[in-house]
């Protein structure tokens, strides 16, 4: 069956679907096309020039603070004043965009909900266009849920949504626009602002989105000339659109201030998003003869390199007049076991209480079920106040060697191996089966996490430093033969997934000589 009228170049190569042709419109798709048309080269020379950058710091390049923007570092300016609904932000729930988790997550007493296009989301055509879909009901408050007896239906005070549309490397390959695939991210970011920023507006709140994945301050800028044209094109006033940019790439971090100050008139500020920025460490150093992490399980927030980062994400924003916004504990409710959960509850309560005491004015959680425990650290905390904007913390002092301090680089054993190997197969599976958010382990694994499993073992067999705490080298032939052992771990859990194909590709990305840069790339071709 052919779609419907599509705007003149743009070709739909996914099966027609007469549910989806509301979100598909000719005009939404046009505006697309539009921003394709304008953006799409500099979003390439962009990519370009992170693979130079990549070889640049293969060659040994230390990262640091650009010379050439000391002006804007030292410059007194400020972004613009967000607007009261991102004011109150103490806890921000997270998850994909099927319609019982918008449900719950827009019930679950949450400041804010985090609706995930990106790295909790399996891209495949039905949960993009269906998240839209979705997400649509849920502004005009049209969305409800029949399932297994009960009736899901939102509560008259709900979180405030934003939305997480895909990075600059994903592409959306089953729109072509004048023959090329459109990019990942402006397809989300465009179909949900074309249909939804004007009723937002008029409900109280605005669009409201968070950028990931960025690795400079000419991505920002990039995006937020996208907001301004889109705002242009809409008839949108200039600022309406806000932005919250995830620092989660390790040479983000040296231009946080840049990255403010391209989104001035759209930023919503900064959150430090953990998993991917230790992913972003292992990635941009895996050549580094001198540089190995440790087991997966001790690189907390506490270590050297991720408590500067977050030192600095919070003083950088609060001389900004921006929001800081802490990172995601990937610790979940525990049902069936009493004592597990009361440690993984004390475990969220101790990540948040740092948070809230550092400065931070909220924090990120994957599970309803957590935002009460999480609520409550803030709210010791900050009081009825609702942000700590004027807590700037002027005795905080972070140099790029405190950025680049890589501990602890031991211990590395048998079981942080093995439950990197087993993690990687069991949240691939699952992945290409269509679920992004994976609970595994007692943790919610999403792409970030599987990123840095599947990276530490890459890196670990071309380090040197990659050796067991038994004194043996991690090898190829070490993880080859894991992994049929970790793959009947995994189906013997029951879980659902397509987990003999995700051995396969685990094993091949693992040992694979040259470093796939991000894993969703090839598994995207492998989607319908």
């Amino acid at each position: 069956m052919q779609h419907p009228q599509l705007p003149a170049g743009v070709t739909i190569t996914a099966p027609h679907n007469p549910e989806f042709d509301s979100v598909l419109s000719a005009e939404a798709l046009g505006f697309v096309a539009k921003l394709h048309r304008q953006f799409e080269a500099r979003r390439q020379q962009l990519l370009a020039a992170r693979v130079e950058r990549a070889k640049r710091l293969d060659a040994g390049e230390r990262p640091d603070f650009p010379a050439e923007t000391r002006s804007v570092r030292e410059g007194d300016w400020r972004i613009a004043p967000v607007p009261p609904a991102l004011h109150t932000r103490r806890v921000e729930i997270t998850g994909p965009v099927d319609r019982k988790m918008i449900i719950n997550a827009f019930n679950s007493g949450a400041d804010s909900y985090m609706a995930d296009f990106e790295d909790a989301n399996t891209p495949n055509w039905d949960n993009q266009i269906r998240g839209q879909f979705n997400l649509s009901q849920a502004v005009r408050r049209e969305i409800s849920l029949e399932q297994n007896g009960k009736t899901y239906r939102l509560a008259d005070k709900i979180a405030v949504l934003q939305v997480r549309p895909r990075g600059w490397h994903l592409d959306e390959k089953h729109v072509l626009i004048d023959g090329q695939r459109v990019s990942g991210g402006l397809f989300d970011f465009g179909l949900f602002l074309f249909h939804n920023a004007r009723e937002q507006l008029a409900r109280g709140a605005g669009p409201y989105f968070y950028l990931p994945k960025l690795e400079s301050h000419q991505e920002a800028r990039l995006w937020n000339d996208v907001f301004v044209a889109a705002q242009d094109e809409l008839g949108l006033p200039r600022g309406t659109i806000k932005a919250t940019v995830l620092v989660e790439t390790i040479t983000a971090a040296f231009e946080m201030d840049e990255i403010l100050y391209e989104l001035r008139e759209h930023s919503a500020g900064l959150n430090a998003g953990r998993w991917d920025y230790i992913f972003s460490a292992i990635k941009k150093f895996k050549s580094n003869r001198d540089f190995c992490l440790a087991d997966r399980a001790l690189i907390t927030m506490t270590a050297p390199f991720m408590r500067a980062y977050a030192l600095l994400l919070l003083k950088t924003c609060h001389h900004r007049g921006a929001p800081a916004i802490g990172g995601m504990s990937a610790l979940i409710p525990i049902k069936n076991d009493p004592e597990k959960n009361a440690k993984a509850m004390e475990g969220i309560r101790a990540d948040k209480r740092r948070d809230a005491t550092d400065g931070y004015d909220g924090g990120w959680v994957a599970h309803p079920g957590l935002v009460g425990p999480a609520m409550e650290e803030f709210v010791a905390v900050l009081g009825d106040k609702p942000n700590q904007f004027s807590k700037t913390r002027d005795d905080v002092k972070v140099s790029a060697a405190d950025l680049l301090d890589f501990r602890p680089e031991s211990p590395i054993t048998e079981a942080g191996l093995r439950n990197n190997v087993n993690v990687g197969i069991h949240y691939l599976g699952a992945w290409l089966a269509g679920s992004g958010a994976v609970p595994i382990h007692n943790l919610m694994e999403d792409a970030a996490t599987a990123e840095i499993s599947r990276s530490q073992v890459w890196q670990w067999i071309h380090s040197p430093k990659g050796v067991l705490d038994d004194g043996r080298k991690v090898s190829a032939d070490m993880v080859r033969a894991l992994i049929p052992e970790e793959l009947a771990k995994v189906k013997a859990t029951g879980a659902e997934g397509h987990f003999d194909k995700a051995a396969r590709i685990f094993e091949q990305m693992a040992t694979a000589q040259d470093f796939v840069e991000f894993l969703t790339l090839p598994l995207y071709e492998e989607l319908g």
